[in-house]
């Protein structure tokens, strides 16, 4: 593959990848969303939906990696040069940051209803009607669009977590060419890595919303931070290094054991 193309898929794969299922946690958040509340069920499938988009379209032109644990374990399996993972890296977290912006742009009159809803803001200072910027969390009302966060925080359960989780997804990937005499599942394995992005986020999601990719959380936590959202509250970055070490963590045990156990 060229430079051009690993850019051109991994910009364009990860956009969509991000628009679409940071779209669904706009729909299922917002007011004035025809899906608002539509629950956890809907996240997931949304989730699965975005990454066989985002892969279909960039399977024939980057590999569609779009994840840059997914690159990391590719690397140390040997199916990735060491040479090119930080022009996919780079790309992916351009794509991730286009894809953010996309899901702001689509909402846009979502966002503005709900940051000024004098219910939500009550809400999130704790009191009736005014809020308390002082007194208002880390976490702004609409972050949880943009990356992910814990149920509860605590760092080493948080980081184990995202570890877990992503080497079940990068191992599920990698193992994918041993049911095809090695060639792969060419398109078909868009379809399976959907699913097990669906599995997880039933199974494994639940304590920090499984971000198992690194620039799935940053890229949109960077546009949270940087978009003229009122009342958007803090882009905890406090939190924002588990989602991103959690996952490279997570993708290289995933590598190391495919080099041993299957390869």
């Amino acid at each position: 593959m060229s430079s051009s193309d690993i850019f051109i898929g991994e910009t364009i794969g990860t956009a969509v990848l991000i628009l679409l299922g940071g779209g669904v946690c706009a729909a299922v958040t917002l007011k004035r969303s025809k899906a608002q509340n539509a629950g956890w069920l809907a996240i997931t499938f949304g989730w699965g939906f975005a990454v066989l988009t985002g892969a279909y379209l960039a399977g024939g032109v980057s590999g569609a990696h779009l994840n840059p644990a997914v690159t990391i374990g590719l690397a140390i399996e040997g199916g990735t040069k060491w040479s090119d993972v930080p022009l996919y890296l780079g790309s992916q977290l351009l794509g991730a940051m286009i894809g953010a912006v996309l899901v702001w742009l689509t909402y846009y009159g979502q966002f503005r209803a709900h940051l000024t809803d004098p219910e939500i803001l009550g809400a999130q200072s704790g009191e009736e009607g005014l809020v308390d910027k002082a007194a208002a969390p880390k976490a702004g009302p609409v972050l949880g669009i943009f990356s992910t966060g814990p149920e509860i925080r605590h760092a080493v359960q948080n980081l184990v977590t995202e570890i877990i989780a992503t080497v079940v997804l990068v191992l599920a990937i990698l193992t994918q060419g041993l049911n095809n005499e090695g060639n792969g599942l060419g398109t078909l394995g868009a379809l399976v890595t959907a699913l097990v992005v669906v599995g997880i986020g039933l199974s494994l999601g639940g304590p920090t919303g499984y971000a198992i990719n690194p620039v799935r959380d940053l890229g949109p936590r960077i546009v949270h931070a940087l978009l003229p959202l009122p009342n958007k509250g803090g882009s905890d970055w406090g939190y924002a290094w588990i989602p991103v070490v959690g996952p490279l963590i997570g993708g290289a045990i995933a590598g190391g054991l495919y080099n041993v156990a299957f390869a």
